[in-house]
């Protein structure tokens, strides 16, 4: 059997040379260590850094349309930067502009320039996003919009759509996240006020005669709303467990700030809301990692009335991003061609196609199967391998693609994998393991140019 050679492109000099572009090191700590084929030890994976806290939303919904995003004033600070010091009320969208180089300053008028015409064309959208949408200015957030097809491409349908979809959510909130004893309460109500002289009597409560026994608490009966509700417990405790886990080093996230518990209600509402009108999947943990960047963009959105209605925007936005994943999260599916080992193999089968050598290493000689890394880059769509700002780049690329973004994360996951070759062909399955389930700080823009390659190369 004959290997196939490494492709001359993966021993070209770029591998070897620092980029010239520092657009590139945009996200990186002050002395990251890049991973190349030529990367040096690793380092131990970054943390998500901290955000200062926007203000408060209004109260009410709104379903103003969203206006065309404008740039950034020239002093903004980064919400993503804990350390930031420009404490200029904390709304500008994942940052601002200052030191941005020209790349992003003219990838950003392209985008502004697309985002005011009345009809948006949508391949052209996705060709400028998918280099990686600048911060600030509120621009990520109506360009995913526009991406997961939340917003359609016809501007002046942006405003009615928006109206029924934030109505319909709140519908949802009302007839889902109710509890048994509000149900009850309200049914008794009705009945005292149809009976007036019942209502004198009892004072508007209902004798036991009257109280069916699908409203009962101890009802077993499954229309039962108590039966329900006691069914639901345990998947609820699961989420507030995982919202209080999430990006515990992000203020956004985490405290005892006011912004922080109101942004864990909101995260918790939807994931609910999620699972009741899912029951074939409900709640799988790990889901809550997958709307933090969601929620996060579209509540830093720098329209107020457009940061008010985040939580409506972001539930349907999750609701269409995991209908492309969905079946990575039913465990009854795990075996199937559609499931995630199923997804897993494919990767391996991307890995040997592109680089025989590499995968002969991981999979033959030392034995590691690609599940011990992969299932975790994948289900979580790469949200715990790079640090927050940075998983926001690649999911730009991501939510670009027209076929979905399944087809670039796997390439982005094989991308991964030869940026460290070096590391990993002179590895055992102990170092090897260690390294791939602790990715090393990385050159998001270098990365997501390889994965670009691979796309090149395979069409090639």
């Amino acid at each position: 059997m004959v290997r196939k050679r490494v492709p001359d492109w993966l021993n070209s000099s770029l591998w070897y040379t620092t980029p010239a572009d520092d657009r590139l090191h945009r996200y990186s700590s002050p002395s990251p260590t890049t991973a190349t084929a030529a990367d040096s030890e690793p380092n131990p994976l970054p943390q998500p850094p901290t955000p200062a806290p926007p203000p408060p939303p209004p109260v009410a919904a709104a379903s103003k349309p969203p206006s065309t995003p404008t740039p950034p004033k020239s002093e903004t600070r980064d919400p993503v930067n804990k350390n930031s010091n420009n404490n200029s009320g904390g709304n500008d969208q994942n940052g601002g502009s200052s030191g941005a180089s020209p790349d992003d300053i003219s990838r950003q008028a392209q985008l502004l320039s697309e985002l005011s015409k009345k009809v948006i064309n949508m391949w052209e959208l996705r060709r400028i996003a998918s280099q990686g949408i600048p911060d600030g200015g509120g621009i990520r957030s109506t360009v995913w919009k526009l991406l997961l097809g939340y917003l359609p491409p016809e501007r002046a349908q942006w405003s009615s759509e928006l109206t029924k979809k934030r109505s319909q959510y709140r519908h949802f909130k009302e007839e889902l996240l109710m509890n048994p004893s509000e149900v009850t309460r309200r049914l008794e109500k009705s009945v005292a006020c149809d009976n007036d002289e019942s209502k004198s009597e009892s004072r508007g409560l209902l004798s036991r005669s009257q109280i069916t026994h699908g409203e009962h608490p101890l009802s077993l009966g499954k229309s039962s709303v108590w039966n329900q509700f006691f069914q639901d417990s345990e998947i609820i405790e699961q989420i507030d467990r995982d919202v209080m886990r999430t990006h515990p080093d992000m203020h956004f996230f985490s405290g005892d700030s006011q912004l922080a518990k109101s942004n864990q209600d909101a995260m918790r509402n939807i994931l609910i809301v999620f699972a009741k009108l899912n029951p074939g999947i409900r709640y799988v943990q790990g889901m809550n990692e997958i709307l933090a960047p969601l929620f996060y963009v579209f509540k830093n959105d720098p329209d107020a009335e457009m940061a008010a209605a985040a939580e409506a925007d972001t539930f349907f936005c999750f609701v269409e991003l995991l209908s492309g994943f969905r079946d990575h999260f039913c465990q009854q599916l795990d075996n199937s061609n559609v499931g995630i080992r199923s997804t897993i193999s494919r990767l391996s089968q991307l890995l040997k196609e592109h680089d025989e050598e590499l995968w002969r290493h991981l999979e033959v000689t030392t034995k590691v199967n690609p599940q011990f890394y992969a299932f975790r880059w994948i289900t979580l769509l790469l949200t715990q391998e790079f640090n927050f700002a940075d998983s926001l780049h690649i999911w730009d690329t991501l939510l670009s693609d027209p076929e979905g973004p399944l087809e670039t994360l796997l390439r982005v996951c094989c991308a991964m994998l030869i940026l460290i070759r070096r590391r990993l062909l002179a590895g055992d399955f102990t170092s090897n393991l260690k390294l791939l389930q602790h990715y090393p700080s990385a050159n998001i823009s270098h990365l997501l140019y390889v994965a670009n390659k691979l796309r090149t190369q395979a069409i090639g």
